[in-house]
């Protein structure tokens, strides 16, 4: 602790003699104004307390405006008459002198306006706002820094930290809060505001997340006319946030959706406006919200996201013993001092259970967090400062709420919020397709229900994180279709997960399976069969050898295992949000859980059980980004492989630009690039998307359609590295230097005919990928203009027979963001949905057609499509008012 103080005093010191006269010229205006507040609060007949207060703050300076502005949206904390004192904050503070204006422009703007109106149309306590006319005519909006704000924020904050330090010396209320720590979280931000271009930057990344969004914008700045104290973007009418009451617009939906949008910064985009206060918003007609001013923007990390959204997860569920873990990780300083107290865990599930339950009708965060800060201080903890930013913007936001809807129930949208992007169905949605399905698949559900008790199904009947909402049972199969056990037929679009690019029960690999077997099905033995799917493989690839396996996932840990034989190194690369198998290494940073900053990520483990060692020597890279090919080359001499989704599921495309580059970078430091074509390998074309990019790698992983159906894997690649996996003839040589990747089933004659029959015919019908690239591009144009019709945030993609589905409003580049936002409820529900009009699509997952979709089954789709989303336009699932939706009933 005293090394502490010293560190932080000489940092006082070094910035102190810089800002000496601004710090001299603060100190005297603080007293000066400081004993004009006592004389005048002292006289009899003089001001209220409020207006004295504001004048106070007024005099003070931009760092005490901005906390008058906070102040004036506390209506649940202050007097009514004292909380219109402060909201003249919004609207009332003085501008800069013309003179200094006009020096402003003539240093930073000469050249850029063909006009400018001297008379600004908004000032804040930093910066002011003009609207000005581009040389080429372009209205906008030009927000200025005012001049002197710079070294007055600066030396404010430097005589307000010494002040909290000292008073943190002397009372123990402001050490037990750890204000210094909080503000020392907000000094940065607070000092940054003057510079405008990284607020043009910030602003951009803003807008950016809200692109296409339905009911939120953000002005769009002219980067190229943008300096360090001029902030030129569009110019945008709107009745301003102090007066929702002229939005034309009911104002519970106001609050509604404002809520919503901040939620969505905090939880999915982790870029959060720290400053909502009505001066920060207007209204368009419509409804629609502009959000304003990215001077104080917070963000959060992935895991922050994470612990914040567990929690409150945790809570709707009303889970309090999970809740107050939860919490105790989340938001606590010292969280082991604090679990050590079982009176600590039964008074906080206590507080969790009234502020989430019986105090939700008037929710209030700082109530909440005050009452969990005072019981953690009593156990030696406090709250952690990393929340300190998002602190203060829920203080100022539900404030503003308060101010637009006074009845707003903040925890009751804010469940809505919750159960829109849950992977699980709220209990209304629950019932009301128990209901639907109860009649349709009674024999179904029982089977379901008697499974659980024998079996676990981590794929389907329990699927792991992402839970089927209600799985089927298929009785039978056949081509395009599936029959459950009730009789219900569906065209199907799973595909199996991606073996069944013909179909089910195609009469060739069933005809090769019957030889098979009458031959009496060997394994751990050679055969002609697998003497066949080996040669068949090679041939495809090229100058290559193959290896068997019996699944993607064993293909992906030989690849790994040769590569590390060969190149005698142990560190292995992949991308973020690839998925390769189940192995501790195909899960890292897979497909739910990320961390890290976006294009330098750290590895996580997506699963209980995963060897630490094993995530934590991953390098994890993003697809698509240079900065991925600089860390390779940094890395090189520890790295043995890169493994890629060359065109990843989850994004169905391919970056072919890129992979020649990853494959150059891997090629010159000789690190082994490997493609997993498990889902896309004979898929997307004979052979694999290494095809399509023109590039080839060392080694490839496929699986899926190479078993016609049954379990199977491979790993084809450069003779010089499969060959690692042969034998020497030397068993001494061989524990050394060979990688052993053996396995009983590995090449059994019965998978081995099924595979080679289906690759034959996949390489003598090449129509048959001409035929899907036709149906693919026909189904997503008809998917497409049923989500046009109805103007929803919904995105179709789709091509080669790969298909995607996603209720979102945003075009997010990274996997990351992808995931983050989708509006999962809709994308479960739509499931259940077309269930209804016989179309199978799995919830959550890439969706396959095959060569056995006829064009009436895709036209079936359509249809289904189509009625499934008017039933759930009718339902409320994509509206965004106060109401939560209520799922419509329909006949089965």
């Amino acid at each position: 602790m005293p090394h502490e103080i010293i560190f932080r005093t000489g940092g006082f010191m070094r910035d102190s003699w810089r800002l000496l006269p601004h710090l001299v010229s603060e100190g005297a205006r603080i007293v000066g104004w400081s004993c004009v507040f006592g004389l005048r609060r002292a006289l009899p007949g003089g001001p209220g307390d409020a207006e004295l207060l504001r004048g106070y703050l007024l005099r003070l300076g931009p760092l005490y405006v901005k906390a008058g502005q906070v102040l004036g949206t506390q209506s649940g904390v202050l007097a009514g008459d004292t909380v219109e004192q402060f909201r003249s904050f919004f609207s009332d503070l003085p501008p800069m002198r013309r003179d200094q204006l006009r020096a402003t422009l003539k240093r930073s703007g000469e050249g850029l306006f063909a006009d400018f109106d001297e008379e600004p149309i908004a000032v804040g306590s930093v910066a002011q706002v003009h609207t000005a006319r581009l040389v080429d005519g372009r209205r906008v909006a030009v927000k200025v820094v005012k001049t002197g704000v710079r070294e007055r924020l600066a030396a404010a904050s430097l005589i307000l930290d010494a002040l909290i330090r000292g008073a943190g010396l002397l009372v123990p209320a402001v050490r037990h809060y750890d204000l210094a720590g909080h503000f020392a979280a907000l000094r940065p931000l607070l000092t940054g505001q003057c510079d405008l271009l990284a607020e043009q930057a910030r602003q951009e990344a803003v807008a950016e997340n809200f692109r296409n969004h339905p009911y939120v914008r953000v002005p769009r700045t002219i980067p190229a006319a943008c300096r360090e104290d001029l902030l030129v973007m569009e110019y945008v009418r709107g009745v301003p946030g102090q007066d929702p009451g002229r939005a034309g617009h009911r104002r519970e939906d106001l609050a509604a959706r404002l809520l919503d949008a901040f939620n969505t910064m905090v939880y999915f985009h982790g870029l959060f406006h720290v400053d909502p206060h009505p001066g920060n918003f207007l209204f368009e007609p419509g409804g629609r919200i502009v959000l304003l001013d990215f001077g104080l923007v917070g963000r959060l990390s992935e895991d922050d996201k994470w612990n914040l959204s567990s929690f409150y997860f945790a809570c709707v569920r009303q889970e309090w013993e999970r809740a107050a873990d939860r919490f105790t990780t989340t938001f606590a300083q010292h969280p082991d001092r604090a679990r050590g107290s079982g009176e600590y865990h039964a008074e906080l599930t206590g507080i969790l259970r009234r502020h989430f339950t019986t105090e939700t009708g008037h929710w209030s965060t700082m109530s909440f967090l005050d009452e969990a800060s005072r019981l953690l201080r009593r156990h030696g903890s406090l709250i952690s400062t990393r929340f300190s930013l998002l602190a203060l913007s829920t203080l100022t936001g539900e404030g503003f709420l308060s101010q637009v809807d006074p009845q707003l129930d903040i925890w009751r949208n804010g469940r809505k919020f919750t159960d829109r992007f849950s992977p699980y169905l709220s209990d209304d949605l629950r019932d009301t397709f128990e209901r639907e399905l109860r009649d349709r698949t009674p024999i179904t559900g029982a089977a379901r229900r008697d499974a659980a008790r024998y079996l676990v199904a981590p794929t389907h009947f329990d699927r792991f994180v992402l839970p089927a909402a209600y799985p089927i049972v298929v009785a039978k199969a056949s081509g395009s279709r599936l029959t459950d056990l009730d009789g219900n037929e569906y065209v199907d679009l799973s595909g199996g997960f991606g073996p069944h690019l013909l179909g089910y029960g195609h009469p060739v690999p069933a005809a090769a399976i019957r030889r098979a077997v009458d031959s009496g099905g060997v394994n751990a033995l050679g055969s002609p069969a697998e003497l066949t799917l080996a040669r068949t493989l090679t041939a495809a690839f090229p100058a290559t050898l193959a290896v068997l396996a019996n699944s993607g996932t064993e293909a992906v840990q030989m690849a790994v295992r040769m590569a590390r034989a060969h190149t005698g190194r142990q560190r292995v690369a992949k991308f973020e949000g690839h998925y390769h198998g189940f192995s501790d290494q195909g899960m890292v940073s897979s497909w739910f859980r990320y961390r890290g900053e976006a294009n330098a990520p750290s590895p996580v483990a997506n699963s209980a059980g995963a060897q630490h060692s094993v995530v934590d020597q991953t390098l994890v890279l993003q697809y698509g980004l240079d900065e991925s090919l600089h860390r390779i080359t940094d890395a090189a001499g520890d790295l043995a492989c890169v493994i890629v989704e060359p065109m990843p599921s989850v994004t169905g495309g391919f970056d072919a630009g890129f992979l020649r580059r990853l494959a150059a970078t891997c090629r010159a430091h000789g690190v082994l690039l490997v493609f997993d074509e498990v889902v896309t390998g004979f898929r997307v074309t004979y052979g694999g998307v290494q095809h399509l990019a023109g590039v080839t790698p060392d080694l490839t992983c496929l699986g899926k359609i190479i078993g016609g159906g049954l379990p199977c894997g491979a790993v084809v690649g450069r003779p010089d590295v499969v060959g690692v996996a042969r034998s020497s003839g030397d068993p001494f040589l061989d524990v050394h230097s060979r990688a052993f990747v053996g396995g009983t089933m590995s090449g059994n004659s019965i998978t081995a005919a099924a595979g080679a029959a289906v690759l034959g015919h996949l390489r003598d019908h090449p129509g048959i990928y001409t035929g899907l690239e036709r149906k693919t591009a026909w189904l997503v144009g008809e998917l497409r203009s049923h989500v046009a019709a109805l103007g929803l945030s919904c995105e179709i993609s789709g091509q080669r027979s790969l298909l995607g589905i996603t209720f979102d409003y945003a075009r997010p580049k990274l996997i990351r963001d992808r995931l983050a936002g989708s509006h999962t409820k809709a994308n479960i529900a739509l499931a259940c949905y077309m269930r209804k009009h016989g179309v199978y699509l799995p919830e959550l997952h890439t969706l396959m057609i095959g060569d056995a979709h006829t064009d009436a089954d895709l036209e079936l789709v359509g249809r289904a499509f189509a009625q499934s989303l008017a039933e759930m336009t009718q339902a409320g699932f994509f509206s965004f008012e106060s109401t939560p939706p209520v799922p419509a009933r329909s006949a089965p």
